[in-house]
């Protein structure tokens, strides 16, 4: 009998956006104005109170270096956990 491997936890994209700033001596704003985006926008990734979108991704890359599919590797890690839980709770309600 096979298992695979399902942690109940996941790490939201937005600790290691502050931990990317916080290294690289940047603060939201600033990232927020070199991405162009809202200042919001970049609280609520940290905040992990948003998903982070494809074009998103793609201006983290060129502003921070760090490549795009680590950032959607990290938001799709972080989302799924969170998708099971509330597919097994709905199971648990019928």
């Amino acid at each position: 009998m096979s298992q695979t491997f399902q942690p109940d936890y996941a790490s939201p994209p937005g600790e290691t956006l502050a931990e990317t700033l916080d290294a690289m001596g940047l603060t939201q704003s600033e990232l927020a104005r070199r991405m162009g985006r809202p200042i919001r926008t970049i609280h609520e990734i940290i905040q992990a109170k948003g998903g982070i979108r494809a074009d998103t991704v793609l201006e983290l890359e060129r502003v921070l270096g760090v490549p795009a599919h680590l950032w959607m590797n990290l938001e799709t890690q972080c989302r799924e956990p969170l998708g099971r839980q509330r597919a097994a709770f709905s199971n648990n309600l019928k």
